[in-house]
């Protein structure tokens, strides 16, 4: 199986939205390291601040996607909901080769405007 990291992808609680038929976590508060990594290149590194970047990396190369995720991050908790297997497979495509580990998060960062985000 491919590895999810930083990602934990697990069938939502509830189901009776269908839009929300799997979760999508990323604990950014217990990622030291992600965090750290976030703060060094001048942005907050909280769910929110995951959901940013995270969303500007499928608008820019899956803007579809966006029809099939709903964004609902929470204090240090990045969390989407997919309407699909597949919507899940496709967003972990989409996002891993930037988050996939430091090293890659640092290069994306590294071409990114911290003005041009908010978190």
């Amino acid at each position: 199986m491919t590895s999810t990291f930083p990602f934990e992808v697990a069938a939502a609680k509830t189901t009776t939205n269908p839009a929300r038929q799997f979760a999508i976590v990323a604990h950014a508060g217990k990622l030291e390291d992600y965090h750290d990594l976030f703060e060094d290149f001048g942005f907050v590194g909280n769910g929110a601040s995951w959901r940013e970047h995270l969303e500007t990396i499928v608008e820019e190369f899956q803007p579809e996607l966006l029809d099939h995720l709903e964004f609902d991050e929470t204090g240090d908790t990045f969390l989407a909901y997919a309407d699909s297997p597949a919507t899940v497979r496709a967003f972990l495509a989409c996002v891993q080769p930037y988050f996939g580990d430091l090293v890659k998060l640092e290069k994306y960062f590294q071409q990114t405007d911290p003005e041009d985000f908010f978190q």
